[in-house]
């Protein structure tokens, strides 16, 4: 394990990586929102646009460079700009400043002696002196050379200390600088054969991984070790608050000019400043990528405090932060809105931000529907469990509501409305059945009695809330047709409405359909199995090898004499057509049935009569290794099969939600 040195020496190699790969997302940005002035002529337009090219393909180079030749080119950087203003300052204080003629004021506001031209000397040659050490010591000149540079940079300091004429002082300052620009030339000259073996480097990795990866690995792999989630989170955090610094000194400034010495802004100005910083932060394509990575941050952190609320442990459950920004950037380009007015965009954003609230209501629910059901299904008594799940889910039907109270009371009816209102009915309809079938499995815990019906009344609830999902699919599809066709149409709309007839329309149609013909099948099997009661039960004298439970009212005789509830088997017979203790065919001709000689449980068979494939005492054998695991058990008592994944309705409650938020994110004409 690593020590907190090297772990604290880590972080902060990583907090460096961040930093210094912001700027270029700061140039790339300035560049795209520059303004281009198409009457100028093709001569100057040509210039701007090499320009532009260049400067989006060298900060594009840099900001995908590893980590060591990241540094690398920074204190390349930082070693030229200490130059250049060591060279900006001589040239400055040798043309327009005269020391002997000038007071000086200290940091305080007091002044010092009327001729004080030796403290400005010994001042100015520090800071020159700072600058020659540090820009030799990132060239990495060697020792005399570095002394030499140094002294080249103290060079005008001396004209002024002799006081030699003016025209004097700055050629000295200006030869100073040549040759300041010279080392430097040399220097990176010598430096050409390292940034060619890392340009080949870098090609050839890029290559090699594209041929052996591909260009999705490649992309992901790239993603993830510039770090691009938290450079995009700085940088809209850093253009945020320089944006909301200069506005609020603005707001003082004009508070000042009006007689108004406040401390603090008004709320009225509080309320514009925050308005203008909304519109400002999602004005380009990189804000709004930048806005996404915040929402991620944000959204990852609470999916993780509620999941630690209700006590789950799901890794499945932790895609919060990456669905809701995925979200968030497609209702962005869906809807153009960073080409939009300031105001339109504003409001825009607003309805942007209601659908995505309740599409993360519809995921937290699917977070929480499938513990609800295991603790009904494991018969767990502690209050302290039960109190938490209860709690998010009685949230969840309230949000939507209290949301919808207030949508309507501020809004006419219109296409964007009509969907979040629908969005809202359907996610209080799943938690009505959510907590439909909790209630259904905690009363049958609390009896302790086989309850056969059980499965059907869970099947019958779990069925109606997915026909109720189906049918608001196929209205919001309706919806978004409206949408697209009278009020704002874009390619990436009719993309993400063919995604979503597919996935949640299509699909659901088909996996509802196959649930209910194998549930018909099943239960046509299981019907014409003969069933025991009475007396002939008793003379059994064994247990049911799917539930463990003896037999109480009935069983069902399978063609290979083996016993089971009906429900169990039924249950079974959902996977596959086979017997859990021989794994022979449960379903055969009526004929062929009566050739088999009677056998209990324990798997044992006439001797005249063919075993089936495996011996009698391996029977119990293979039962262990048909019988599910116990938490496969627990799944199909909890929900039965319909829940798989590849039936209509999916245990978490019907995941396949994102593409209706993108799908109805709608515009309305009036409000």
């Amino acid at each position: 394990m690593a020590s907190p040195h090297i772990r604290i020496g880590h972080q902060a190699l990583a907090v460096l990586d961040v930093a210094f790969r912001v700027p270029c997302i700061f140039i790339i940005d300035a560049i795209f929102n520059s303004y281009f002035d198409p009457g100028s002529g093709w001569a100057i337009t040509a210039v701007r646009i090499l320009i532009r090219f260049l400067g989006v393909l060298v900060s594009g180079v840099v900001l995908v460079l590893s980590q060591r030749a990241l540094f690398k080119f920074y204190m390349i950087f930082f070693a030229v700009l200490l130059g250049a203003v060591a060279f900006l300052v001589n040239y400055y204080a040798t043309s327009h400043i005269d020391f002997y003629s000038a007071y000086y004021t200290a940091a305080l506001g007091f002044k010092l002696l009327p001729r004080s031209g030796p403290t400005l000397w010994l001042g100015m040659a520090t800071v020159q002196l700072m600058f020659g050490i540090g820009h030799v010591m990132l060239l990495n000149v060697q020792s005399v050379f570095a002394a030499l540079i140094v002294l080249d940079i103290m060079i005008p300091i001396w004209g002024l200390i002799l006081e030699l004429p003016v025209d004097v002082r700055q050629l000295l300052a200006i030869i100073s600088g040549l040759v300041l620009v010279v080392n430097t030339v040399v220097c990176l000259l010598m430096k050409i054969k390292w940034f060619y073996y890392s340009g080949r480097y870098v090609y050839l990795l890029i290559r090699h991984m594209y041929r052996i990866y591909g260009l999705q690995l490649l992309v992901e792999d790239t993603w993830k070790r510039i770090r691009f989630p938290d450079v995009l989170r700085v940088f809209w955090l850093t253009r945020l608050t320089a944006q909301a610094i200069i506005l609020v000194y603005v707001v003082k400034v004009v508070d000042n000019e009006e007689g108004k010495w406040n401390y603090l802004i008004s709320w009225d100005a509080f309320w514009d400043v925050l308005c203008n910083l909304i519109i400002s932060g999602c004005d380009s394509t990189l804000t709004v990528l930048g806005m996404s990575a915040v929402i991620s941050s944000i959204a990852h952190y609470l999916g993780l405090g509620i999941l630690a609320f209700i006590g789950s442990t799901e890794e499945e459950d932790k895609r919060l932060g990456f669905v809701a920004p995925v979200l968030f950037f497609i209702l962005a380009l869906q809807t153009g809105l960073s080409g939009l007015d300031p105001e339109e965009r504003l409001v825009r954003l607003s309805r942007n931000m209601c659908l995505l609230l309740t599409a993360i209501l519809h995921f937290i629910h699917g977070m929480t529907d499938p513990v609800l059901m295991s603790l009904s299904a494991s018969h767990v008594s502690s209050f302290r469990r039960h109190f938490p799940v209860l709690l998010v889910s009685l949230c969840l039907f309230v949000l939507p509501i209290v949301l919808s109270f207030i949508l309507w009371h501020h809004y006419i009816l219109n296409t964007w409305l009509f969907a979040v209102t629908a969005f809202c009915v359907e996610l209080c309809l799943k938690v009505i059945v959510s907590l439909t079938v909790y209630t259904l499995f905690m009363i049958d815990g609390y009896y302790n009695v086989l309850w056969e019906k059980l499965d059907d009344y869970v099947y019958y609830v779990r069925s109606t809330g997915n026909v109720i999902e189906f049918i608001f699919g196929v209205i919001m599809f309706g919806n978004g047709a409206y949408t697209m066709m009278f009020e704002s149409g874009s390619k990436i709309r009719a993309c993400m409405m063919c995604l979503h007839a597919y996935f949640n329309i299509y699909l659901q149609a088909k996996n509802g359909w196959k649930t209910f013909i194998n549930r018909r099948t099943a239960v046509k099997k299981i019907n014409s199995l003969p069933e025991v009661k009475g007396g002939q039960l008793r003379d059994i004298e064994d247990v049911c090898a799917i539930c463990y439970q003896e037999f109480a009212t009935s069983a069902r005789i399978t063609p290979c004499h083996h016993y089971f509830h009906a429900l169990c088997l039924r249950k079974w017979l959902y996977i596959q057509d086979t017997c859990p203790m021989c794994h022979q065919k449960v379903y055969i001709e009526e004929d062929s049935r009566d050739n088999g000689a009677f056998s209990n449980n324990n798997g044992y068979v006439a001797p005249n009569e063919d075993p089936g494939g495996i011996p009698a005492a391996e029977g119990g054998e293979a039962a262990a290794a048909a019988r599910p695991e116990p938490e496969n058990e627990l799944l199909e008592d909890n929900d039965s099969i319909e829940y798989d994944e590849d039936e209509w309705g999916t245990q978490n409650g019907g995941m396949p939600v994102e593409e209706d938020y993108i799908n109805d994110d709608t515009d309305s004409s009036g409000e």
